[in-house]
């Protein structure tokens, strides 16, 4: 109930994730649709970019008023910091504090006066400012780093490597806002070098109680969580996609005009085999869609039978290998007994 700077570092990690979520589920899934070529119907949802921008933008963001009141001389109180953040975000629609109400004329009572609101993805909350100086200034002060790494215990000097007389800067030490930013930062860098798969957890009730299901709480987080829209996605979209090379090269053993080889490699040829191959395959065109690049499967039954019939012809393909096999193995024993035994009736004559 009481939010307070760690929750605000939280809920800003937390917006972070969820817009990555958006771009690779719902955003970047939609663009790849008009890319290829496929015709579609664009799914409506909510951007969560412009509440991350409130908060880190370098020069506007909550987080830079933060720094710059941390670091400003003179007297530094949570209420100069409160009434920047009035001046500089007093027409944000993702921001509200009781001056911004007033000023709007918008009658309140739930927004205390040292605090400020901000609309969030998962909904709005409420932050008291009390704290936010103390806690963003949390500095470990260069002399104390330097005593920690002149320590002779190897643990302590990798803990503390900013303590390196050869690598002593003068600059400040960075804030704690400043710090986490810089480690958000790198954790999207690393989940966007990713192919993430997502699996969302849904609290059923406030009691932990087995078999018991509040659906007020179940729908709220369904709602938060962006799971209608993503359900949206997934339904009007396609479950499977690949490019033709990969997919005819799979899946060409099922049909004798793309088996055992289809020339040349090429994307249009590719293409062109790929739809030679699924024509003899008989599946409802609704089911299949043919971009510039890539095959698209709509439902996965359609892939779970492609992979069945394929299953099914690769054990056909090594009997008729092994029966191959086998009759090459009996004929070449065959004729070198037959070799053998011509050569040995014609010692046996000129003997006798």
């Amino acid at each position: 109930q009481d939010n307070g700077f760690e929750q605000f570092i939280i809920n800003y990690c937390n917006e972070k994730l969820q817009q990555i979520f958006i771009l690779m589920t719902l955003k970047e899934e939609q663009e790849e649709y008009v890319r290829e070529g496929i015709q579609w119907t664009p799914v409506e949802f909510f951007d969560n970019s412009i509440i991350c921008n409130l908060i880190e933008n370098s020069t506007t963001g909550i987080l830079a008023m933060l720094d710059e009141e941390c670091l400003r001389p003179g007297v530094v109180n949570e209420d100069t910091f409160l009434t920047k953040l009035n001046q500089l975000l007093a027409t944000h629609k993702h921001y509200e504090s009781k001056e911004t109400q007033n000023a709007r004329r918008v009658t309140d009572a739930s927004l205390p006066p040292r605090c400020f609101r901000i609309h969030h993805y998962a909904g709005k909350v409420t932050y008291n400012v009390t704290g936010f100086i103390e806690k963003n200034n949390d500095l470990l002060f260069r002399d104390l780093s330097q005593a920690m790494w002149a320590a002779q215990h190897a643990l302590l000097r990798s803990l503390f490597p900013e303590g390196d007389p050869q690598k002593v800067s003068l600059k400040l030490p960075p804030t704690a806002g400043f710090q986490f930013k810089s480690s958000v930062a790198m954790l999207m860098r690393n989940l966007y070098s990713k192919n993430p798969n997502y699996i969302r957890c849904i609290k059923p009730n406030e009691t932990k109680s087995a078999m018991v299901f509040t659906p007020e709480l179940v729908l709220a987080q369904v709602r938060y969580l962006g799971l209608l829209e993503n359900v949206r996605v997934r339904r009007a979209g396609y479950a499977f996609r690949q490019l033709y090379g990969p997919f005819l090269q799979r899946y060409k053993m099922l049909n004798p005009q793309t088996w055992p080889r289809w020339d040349p490699p090429t994307v249009p040829c590719c293409r062109e085999g790929t739809e030679v191959l699924l024509a003899g395959l008989e599946f409802p065109a609704e089911e299949l869609a043919f971009g510039h690049t890539k095959i698209f499967i709509r439902s996965p039954r359609t892939l779970f039978d492609l992979e069945r019939r394929r299953q099914e012809r690769v054990a056909q393909l090594a009997t008729l290998i092994q029966k191959m096999f086998r009759g090459w193995r009996c004929r070449t024993q065959y004729q070198l007994m037959r070799k053998s035994q011509i050569l040995i009736s014609a010692w046996f004559r000129g003997h006798r």
